[in-house]
């Protein structure tokens, strides 16, 4: 355990980090699994489809943008959501 109080501090800081961070990626693989969901489905909407794909994108964004993402990780995970819908849409 540390002794300095500035590095107390770091400790606190980063286990509240920690738990946004995770709570974050939960949130946007949850996205993920429903835009994949609604693309399996039988009956596909169009639109409910292209809201829960805005949705993830948007969460992706915004990982990328607090950091908690790297942007390339961000890009990479929005391609491959897309490339994997237009794969079941066809």
């Amino acid at each position: 355990m540390a002794n300095i109080k500035s590095a107390k501090k770091r400790i606190l800081t980063a286990e509240r980090n920690h738990e946004r961070n995770v709570i974050f990626k939960s949130t946007i693989k949850s996205a993920v699994k429903s835009v994949l969901a609604l693309a399996q489905a039988k009956e596909k909407d169009q639109e409910a489809i292209k809201a829960a794909l805005s949705k993830a994108y948007k969460l992706c964004d915004q990982a990328a943008s607090k950091g908690i993402l790297h942007k390339n990780t961000a890009s990479r995970k929005k391609s491959r959501l897309t490339r994997a819908v237009n794969k079941l849409m066809a």
